[in-house]
């Protein structure tokens, strides 16, 4: 998975930088907030991916003395940088120009407006061959969960893909909005409709920068593992007959592909102390089986009959 995120975001990458340069250009010689709001926006692009490309090389190190769980996190911390970049250098950036613009209008010619137009052109082709290729990755990881695509994003523990198809997404439809912006520019000579066109690009980058950030801010904070995965784990740590239930059970995502597991067990009566090590490791089996994304796991078969503390999963 890792190698076809990486080949997703080189694309991307590609993508955007040549994007980012072609409406620089176009934006400067119209003179058209809508054009340099789509060039910032490319050009914040840019930037994520390569934040992105980092994320993949430094989260797949092994664990070390320093952080024994691995590095797994360091992809959720990249993708919230690309969130905060989004907005400040994309979000922010467009609606400032655009109210700039929308003060003082712009010097530009038909010559500009015709640039526009090839460069817009040229930008829907090279997104729509990023978007295709991260639509199709992450429609391949939805069917393998069994989810339907949007749920498939929205709990996507991988934040790579969804990054990129978020981005490439929002940027398809800020081209619609500068295409609409530049045209309606040219059709009734208000500059005003540039400007809001500029605008509306910045508010659409802040919805997207404030949905990724959210998503990934909860990985960071130690989010549990996903309701279906929970309800597997459970129901592995209860098969051993020995075991009578499950006092308490603690998930936490360490990466897209890694969950650790804390379990205290209920076992029965009597039961060997042989017999207990037998039961965890044949558990710590099963778990890794079961829940491929499972990698640690830790049971206290010695519990008590109540939990500890209103933090757990037991079903009723």
């Amino acid at each position: 998975m890792s190698k076809e995120s990486g080949t997703t975001v080189k694309v991307a990458l590609a993508a955007n930088l040549a994007i980012a340069l072609a409406k620089t250009f176009a934006g400067v010689m119209a003179g058209s907030a809508a054009m340099l709001a789509e060039a910032a926006h490319s050009f914040a692009d840019t930037t994520n991916q390569a934040f992105l490309m980092v994320s993949l090389g430094l989260g797949s190190r092994p664990p070390d003395t320093h952080h024994p769980f691995g590095y797994g996190k360091e992809r959720f911390f990249w993708a919230f940088m690309a969130a905060i970049f989004i907005f400040v250098s994309g979000a922010v950036f467009s609606i400032g120009q655009g109210v700039i613009q929308y003060l003082a209008p712009p010097e530009g010619g038909s010559s500009e407006f015709v640039a526009s137009y090839a460069v817009l052109g040229f930008a829907f082709i090279a997104e729509g061959v990023s978007w295709a290729r991260a639509l199709r990755q992450t429609r391949a990881g939805a069917r393998a969960a069994g989810k339907h695509l949007f749920r498939y994003v929205r709990e996507s523990r991988d934040p790579t893909v969804k990054t990129v198809l978020s981005e490439d997404s929002a940027a398809l439809a800020g081209l619609v909005l500068a295409f609409l912006g530049v045209g309606l520019h040219q059709l009734t000579g208000d500059h005003r409709f540039d400007a809001v066109a500029s605008i509306a690009i910045g508010i659409l980058l802040g919805i997207v920068a404030f949905a990724l950030g959210r998503d990934t801010k909860g990985l960071l904070l130690g989010e549990a593992a996903h309701p279906e995965e929970v309800e597997r784990i459970h129901r592995v740590i209860e098969e051993p007959p020995e075991v009578e239930r499950v006092v308490e059970l603690l998930t936490m995502a360490m990466g897209p592909e890694h969950v650790l597991v804390a379990a205290k067990l209920d076992l029965a009566d009597g039961v060997p102390a042989g017999r207990v090590e037998e039961i965890c490791a044949q558990i710590d089996a099963r778990l890794r089986h079961e829940v491929p994304s499972v990698r640690n796991v830790f049971l206290d078969p010695t519990a008590p009959h109540e939990p500890t503390s209103g933090i757990g999963t037991e079903p009723a």
